[in-house]
C-alpha cells in the first residue's frame, strides 16, 4: 500500500471539463422526453401566477446575440419564478407580417404583380414560418424553457381574429377615422411609416433663403418688399401655399443692399450674416401678428402664399418666417387647416412628381432640389445657398431617407384616450425609472398613429365602403370578418369579394344597389404586435391579463411598448404591463452596432458549438444590460474562465463528500466556529442574491455576489486550508465531517441558485448530490436562515480576516526574503494587541490550521511581551516569522517536532501516526511501499 492512499483525497465522476457543446444536447433531449416544461408547470399548478409576456421577435434569420440576451434573461426570470412560489408559464411568440419578408422574396425575384394576391400571400407565410422554425430550434438550444410547441405566432388564424376584434373595439370607441394628412412616407417602402419606423441619420442637404414679393401688404408692406424664408427642403417649394408668422415675435422691415425685405428683428442679425448683406437699415417694425391674411408671389407659379399666424415658429433657426407646405409637414398642415388652404401633396408614392408640379413632373424628389435653386435663381427669388450636414429621418428598414407627405390613411386617434394612456403609464413598474419618462414624453408629444399600410403581407383593415365611398365599420361586419379570419385566416379577405364578406343579408343606406367594395390597405405590424395582449394573454388559459412583466430592448419604448399600452388602453383602459423592463442593445468593443457588412458580429450558434450555451447564459448574468453592452469573442473567453472556476470549485465539493451523506450532517449548534461562519455566509449570500438579485432582475449583481463567494470565502479561505482536515484526518472524525457538511449545504444551495442562470451545469452537479429531487429544475431556491448569535459571530470573524490577511502579508515578506518557501515551513510567533489575545481565545478552531501553518510552530505571546526588533508590525499585532527547525511528514507535508515515533512509520509525525494506526493497521503491519 502506498502511503498516498491513506489520505482521503477527493473523487467524483464529475469531471473537470464542461464538454458543454455536447453534453448540453444530450440533457436537452434528456429534459424534451421527460416533458421538463409541463413537469415544472404541474409542480406549481395551483401556485401564484407570474406572466412574462414575450415580445414577438421578427421571423428572418437566424437569431442574433441582441436575441440571445434577451431570451435568455427571460428565462432566468422565468426560471427563477417557477423555483420561487408562482407558477410561470412561458409563452414564446414571432411577429411575421410586414415589410422585410416582402423585400427578401423579391431579392429571390419573386415578383409580387405577377402573380394573385394569395399565392403571393402564401409564399411570405412560408418563408415566415420557416423562420420560425429555424429561430425556435435556435432559443431551444440556448436552453430556454417554454412551451416551444405551442408558440403564438401573429400570422394564426386566431391571433388575426383577435386583432381584428381589437381594431373593432377601436373603431366602436371612436378612434379610427381616416384622414389626408401628411404622414412619414418611406418612397424606398412605397408605404407610410409609423413613427416607430422612423430612424435618424446624417444627411448633407441644401439650405436655402427664398424671398416671396408681397402681392397684397394689407397697406403695412408695398409690393416691392419680399418676405424671406429659410428651408433646407427646396423640393417642396412647388407645394408652398403659405408663409408662417409668430404673431407674438417682432418683425422688421429693412433695406439691404438696396431690396426690401422682412424678418424677424431678433434673427436680423444671424440672417444678415448668413445671407451677406453689406448695407442694411431698418425702415418698418411691427408685431406679427399685423402680417395675418397678407399675400406674397409663389416664386415659381403664378399664385400666391397666404401668411398665418402659427404657434410652431420659433427663432431657434431661419428667418423667423416659415415656409408653408400643408402637404408636406405636420405644422404646416394644422396651420394651413386652420386656414383653409388647401393640402396640396404633388408626389406619388415614390417619390416622383406629378403634374400637379409643372416643370418638375416625372422628377424624383431628392433630384428635383439642384432644379428648383436654379430656377429660384433666374427668378431672383433664390438669396443665398449653402450646404450642411444635419440629422434626417429614415426608414429603419431600407435605410433610405422618408419623406412628409400628405395621403389618404386610416389613423387612431391618440388625442382622444391620450390622457388615459398617461395615467396608466403612471401606475406601471418602471424598474429601469427612466423608461417612464421616455414612454411618458413619446405619448405626450406624439401625433395620431397611422396604422394603414400600403403593402400585401400584412392583416387587412376590415373596412368596407358603401356606393358612395363611405366607410363601413361596425361591430357586426368586424366581427363577421374576424369569425371568417379565425375559420379560414385572413387570406379569405383576397380570396372573395366584398359582398361575400359581409354578413348575410347585409344593408347599407349608402348602396342603394347593394355593391359594396373593400379596403386594400393592411395593417401597421405594430398593430400586429401591439394586439398580443388580447390574442394571448386573454386566449390561453394559462396566461392572465395584465401580464407581469414586458422585457424587450429600448428601443421598444417607440415599439412594443408602445403600440401595446395604446391598444389595450383604448378597449381596456388598462396598461397590458404591469412591470417593464429594457434593455440595451450589443455592441463590438468600439461601441459600434454589431453588423454583417462591419464583420463585428458574433452569432450564438458558433459561440454554443465552441464553448456551449451556458457560457452565454453565464456572460448574460455578468453584464449591466440597462445599458448598451460591449462584447466580443475575448470578453467570451473570460467569461468561459469564471465557468471553469465555478466548475472546478463546485467539483472539489462533490469530491470532498463523495464518501458524506446528508443523515451524516453535523447540526450547526455542533459546528466548528469557522464552519458556523461558513453557514452564516452562505446564508448571507442566499439572502443578498435573492432580495437584490432574482426578485430586482439585477442579474449582474447575482454574478458577482457568486463569485465573490467562491473566490474570497471559499476558494481564497475555507477551502484553502479545508485540504489539511478532509484529506489529513480520519474519515468521520468530527473536523472533517463539520466541513463535510459544510461542502454539501455549499453544494446544494449554489446549484440552485446558479439553475436559472446554468440550467445544464446545475443538472449535472446536481445529479451528483444525493437530493431527493430527480431534476433542480424541479427543486425551489434556497430559503434564507438567521442563526442564533450570527452577528457575534460575524464580528469575531471579520476581525479574525484582517488579522489572517497579516499574517499573510508577514509571510509574503518572509518568502521573498528566501527565509521560507510553503507556510508548512514557517515558524510564526504571535505579539498580540489585547483586542488579538481576545480575539483569538474566541476562535475555538485550530488557528494554525486556519493560517496552513505547522501547529507545532505557531504560538500566541501574552498581550503584555513586546515584540522584538525582527518582528513585522501592524496596528494591532506583530508577528515574527522565522525558519521552522524540524521535519516534514511523509503525509500530512507538515513540519513538525516530533517524526516517527514508530519505528513502522518512520515518516510520520504523530497525529498521522495514530490516523494510520487506526485506519490501516494491516498496512501499517504489513509495511508502505518506499518512494
Amino acid at each position: 500500500m502506498k502511503m498516498k492512499e491513506t489520505l482521503h483525497l477527493g473523487k467524483t465522476a464529475f469531471p473537470m471539463r464542461g464538454n458543454l457543446p455536447t453534453r448540453e444536447v444530450e440533457w436537452q433531449k434528456d429534459w424534451n422526453e421527460k416533458d421538463m416544461y409541463n413537469m415544472i408547470q404541474a409542480k406549481n399548478e395551483g401556485k401564484p401566477t407570474f406572466i412574462l409576456h414575450d415580445g414577438p421577435p421578427y421571423a428572418n434569420g437566424n437569431i442574433h446575440l441582441g436575441h440571445a440576451l434577451n431570451k435568455i434573461s427571460k428565462d432566468i426570470i422565468v426560471r427563477s419564478k417557477a423555483m420561487s412560489g408562482f407558477r410561470a408559464p412561458y409563452v414564446p411568440g414571432w411577429d411575421t407580417h410586414g415589410l422585410p419578408i416582402e423585400q427578401v422574396l423579391a431579392n429571390k425575384g419573386i415578383k409580387r404583380k405577377e402573380m394573385s394576391m394569395t399565392e403571393y400571400r402564401q409564399k411570405c407565410y412560408e418563408y415566415a414560418m420557416s423562420q420560425v422554425d429555424k429561430q425556435r430550434e435556435d432559443f431551444k438550444r440556448l436552453g430556454i424553457a417554454g412551451d416551444w410547441e405551442n408558440p403564438y405566432i401573429t400570422l394564426t388564424p386566431d391571433y388575426e381574429a383577435e386583432e381584428i376584434r381589437v381594431f373593432g373595439k377601436m373603431a366602436e370607441n371612436g378612434y379610427i377615422y381616416k384622414g389626408l394628412k401628411p404622414i412619414y412616407w418611406s418612397p424606398s417602402s412605397e408605404s407610410s411609416l409609423a413613427e416607430a419606423e422612423i430612424e435618424y441619420k446624417d444627411v448633407e442637404s441644401p439650405s436655402i433663403y427664398v424671398a416671396f414679393n408681397i402681392v397684397d401688404g394689407k397697406e403695412l408692406l408695398d409690393q416691392e418688399t419680399a418676405l424671406v424664408i429659410w428651408t433646407t427642403t427646396p423640393w417642396t417649394i412647388p407645394s408652398n401655399l403659405g408663409i408662417s408668422v409668430n404673431p407674438e415675435y417682432k418683425y422688421v422691415q429693412i433695406v439691404a443692399d438696396g431690396r426690401k425685405f422682412v424678418v424677424a428683428k431678433d434673427l436680423l442679425e444671424t440672417v444678415t450674416n448668413e445671407i451677406g448683406w453689406q448695407e442694411v437699415e431698418v425702415i418698418n417694425e411691427f408685431a406679427g401678428q399685423e402680417l395675418e391674411y397678407m399675400t406674397a408671389q409663389h416664386p415659381l407659379y403664378d399664385r400666391t402664399s397666404l401668411v398665418m399666424l402659427g404657434d410652431h415658429v420659433t427663432l431657434d433657426a431661419g428667418t423667423g418666417l416659415v415656409h408653408t407646405a400643408p402637404g408636406h409637414g405636420e405644422d404646416d398642415y394644422i396651420v394651413g387647416k386652420k386656414y383653409g388652404l388647401d393640402v396640396l401633396s404633388p408626389l406619388d408614392s415614390r417619390g416622383v412628381y406629378t403634374a400637379e408640379a409643372p416643370g418638375f413632373e416625372g422628377i424624383f424628389y431628392e433630384k428635383a432640389n439642384p432644379m428648383v435653386i436654379e430656377q429660384l435663381k433666374e427668378n431672383n427669388s433664390l438669396l443665398k445657398v449653402d450646404y450642411f450636414t444635419h440629422s434626417y429621418p429614415h426608414d429603419w428598414r431600407t435605410k433610405k431617407p422618408v419623406i412628409y407627405r400628405a395621403t389618404a390613411q386610416w389613423f387612431a386617434s391618440i388625442d382622444k384616450f391620450r390622457q388615459d394612456i398617461l395615467d396608466e403609464i403612471e401606475k406601471v413598474d418602471w424598474i429601469i425609472p427612466w423608461g417612464k419618462t421616455r414612454l411618458y414624453n413619446m405619448i405626450r408629444d406624439r401625433g395620431d398613429w397611422v396604422i394603414s399600410r400600403q403593402r400585401a403581407w400584412g392583416v387587412p383593415l376590415p373596412i368596407f365602403y358603401a356606393e358612395n365611398g363611405d366607410p363601413i365599420i361596425t361591430p357586426e361586419t368586424v366581427e363577421h370578418i374576424a369569425n371568417l379570419f379565425a375559420e379560414h385566416g385572413s387570406n379569405v379577405w383576397f380570396e372573395r369579394e366584398a359582398r361575400e364578406l359581409l354578413p348575410e343579408g347585409f344593408t347599407h343606406p349608402s348602396s342603394p344597389n347593394n355593391e359594396f367594395t373593400k379596403e386594400t390597405d393592411i395593417m401597421d405590424v405594430w398593430f400586429d404586435s401591439g394586439s398580443s395582449h388580447e390574442a394571448v394573454l386573454r386566449q390561453r388559459k394559462d396566461l392572465s391579463f395584465p401580464a407581469d412583466m414586458y422585457l424587450e430592448g429600448s428601443d421598444q419604448y417607440r415599439g412594443w411598448f408602445n403600440s401595446s399600452i395604446t391598444t389595450s388602453v383604448a378597449i381596456n383602459k388598462v396598461a397590458p404591463y404591469k412591470a417593464v423592463l429594457s434593455q440595451g442593445f450589443t455592441l463590438d468593443p468600439q461601441g459600434r452596432k454589431q453588423s454583417k457588412s462591419l464583420g463585428n458580429t458574433i452569432e450564438p450558434n458558433k459561440v454554443i458549438n465552441q464553448m456551449g450555451a451556458d457560457i452565454l447564459r453565464l456572460w448574460v448574468a455578468s453584464v449591466d444590460s440597462e445599458s448598451d453592452v460591449r462584447v466580443d469573442m475575448n470578453t467570451l473567453t473570460q467569461v468561459s474562465e469564471v465557468y471553469r472556476k465555478i466548475r472546478n470549485t463546485m467539483r472539489f465539493l462533490l469530491a470532498n463528500t463523495e464518501d458524506f451523506t446528508p443523515e451524516m450532517a453535523v447540526p450547526y449548534e455542533e459546528l466548528r466556529s469557522v464552519d458556523k461562519y461558513l453557514m452564516v455566509r452562505l446564508n448571507q449570500v442566499i439572502k443578498e442574491i435573492r432580495e437584490q438579485g432574482y426578485e430586482k432582475y439585477n442579474f449582474v449583481h447575482i454574478y458577482r455576489t457568486l463569485m465573490n463567494f467562491l473566490t474570497v470565502d471559499l476558494s481564497a479561505f475555507y477551502l484553502d486550508f479545508a485540504k489539511d482536515v478532509v484529506y489529513i484526518e480520519k474519515a468521520d472524525a468530527h473536523a472533517r465531517r463539520c466541513m463535510q457538511t459544510v461542502f454539501y449545504e455549499v453544494a446544494v444551495a449554489l446549484t440552485k441558485i446558479m439553475t436559472p442562470i446554468l440550467p445544464h451545469t446545475a443538472e449535472e452537479i446536481w445529479s451528483h448530490l444525493k437530493e431527493e429531487e430527480e431534476y433542480v429544475q424541479l427543486a425551489e431556491l434556497p430559503e434564507a436562515v438567521e442563526f442564533t448569535n450570527q452577528a457575534e459571530l460575524l464580528d469575531i470573524w471579520s476581525a479574525f480576516m484582517d488579522f489572517r490577511d497579516n499574517v499573510l502579508k508577514a509571510l509574503e515578506v518572509a518568502r521573498n526574503e528566501k527565509l521560507i518557501g510553503k507556510s508548512m515551513e514557517a515558524k510564526v510567533t504571535i505579539y498580540p494587541s489585547e483586542v488579538i489575545h481576545t480575539l483569538l481565545h474566541a476562535v475555538d478552531t485550530d488557528i494554525a490550521q486556519l493560517l496552513i501553518i505547522s501547529p507545532d510552530f505557531f504560538e500566541v505571546k501574552p498581550a503584555s511581551l513586546a515584540a522584538p526588533e525582527a518582528a513585522q508590525v501592524f496596528d494591532d499585532v506583530a508577528i515574527l516569522v522565522e525558519k521552522a527547525d524540524g521535519e516534514v511528514c511523509e503525509r500530512c507535508r507538515q513540519v513538525k517536532t516530533h517524526v516517527g515515533s514508530n519505528p513502522q512509520l518512520p515518516h510520520l509525525c504523530d497525529h498521522c501516526t495514530e490516523i494510520v494506526e487506526a485506519e490501516f493497521p494491516e498496512a501499517v503491519a504489513e509495511g508502505f511501499e518506499q518512494k
